[in-house]
C-alpha cells in the first residue's frame, strides 16, 4: 500500500485484556506507513496506521477516534461493529469497512451500515484466511463489494479513493459553478423587474 495514499487505516482486534498486541511490529515489517496507538480524542489523519489499544472500545466522531475502557463482563463483545457503524455515520460514502481472517461475525452487522451509507465493503476470501468465520459471516449478508485475497486488497482501495476524491472535486465545481449561474440570473431579474433574489438560499432556488 502506497505510504501516501490519502486514507486513515484503523485496525480494530479482539484481545485479551493481559495479552500485548505485536500488531505493531508486524506491520512495520510490511509497510512504511507511520504505526500509532491511539489515545483517546485523536484525530485520524491520513497516511497513518491506528490501533486500537488493550480493554477499550473505540468509535469515530467529527473524525476523532474515541476511547472508552472496557467492562469485564461475560457479555458479547463486538468491537469491529461498533467501529463500523460509527465510520458510517461519521462519513458516510468515504466509508471502507474491510473484514479480515478472524473467528465469529464480529463485523456482519456493522458492514450494513456501510453498505446502506453508500461507503466501501471488502471481506477477505475464505481460502486465503487462516481463521474463516468472520469473512464467510460478512459474504454471507450479501453486503460485500469484493470478496478478495489480501494482495489485491491495496489496489481496490487506491481505486476508490481515487473515485471518491474526484466525484468530491467535481461536486465542488459543480456547485461553484451554479452560484455564479445564479448570480448572473438575479442581477438580470434584478435589472428587468426590481426582484432581489440575493438572499434566498442558492439550494431552494436551484430546485424551483
Amino acid at each position: 500500500m502506497p505510504s501516501d495514499s490519502g486514507m486513515a487505516f484503523v485496525v480494530i482486534q479482539h484481545l485479551s485484556p493481559d495479552f500485548r498486541s505485536l500488531m505493531d511490529e508486524l506491520l512495520a515489517r510490511h509497510t512504511d506507513i507511520p504505526i500509532i496507538r491511539v489515545e483517546n480524542g485523536m484525530v485520524a489523519a491520513p497516511n497513518a496506521i491506528y490501533l486500537m489499544p488493550p480493554k477499550t472500545e473505540m468509535i469515530i466522531s467529527g473524525g476523532k477516534l474515541l476511547l472508552t475502557e472496557k467492562e469485564p463482563s461475560n457479555s458479547l463483545s463486538l468491537p469491529i461493529d461498533l467501529f463500523f457503524r460509527s465510520l458510517a455515520e461519521d462519513i458516510g460514502p468515504r466509508a471502507v469497512g474491510i473484514v479480515l481472517s478472524g473467528t465469529g461475525s464480529d463485523g456482519s452487522r456493522g458492514i450494513r451500515a456501510i453498505h446502506e451509507a453508500g461507503g466501501l465493503v471488502i471481506a477477505q476470501s475464505e481460502e486465503t484466511s487462516k481463521f474463516d468465520g468472520m469473512p464467510r459471516s460478512a459474504i454471507e449478508t450479501g453486503m460485500v463489494d469484493f470478496v478478495l485475497p489480501p494482495e489485491e486488497i491495496p489496489q481496490t482501495l487506491m481505486k476508490f479513493s481515487q473515485h471518491t476524491l474526484g466525484h468530491d472535486a467535481v461536486s465542488d465545481e459543480h456547485t461553484t459553478a451554479t452560484v455564479d449561474q445564479l448570480n448572473v440570473v438575479f442581477q438580470l431579474l434584478r435589472k428587468s423587474y426590481g426582484i432581489d433574489f440575493a438572499h434566498y438560499i442558492p439550494n431552494m432556488v436551484s430546485r424551483r
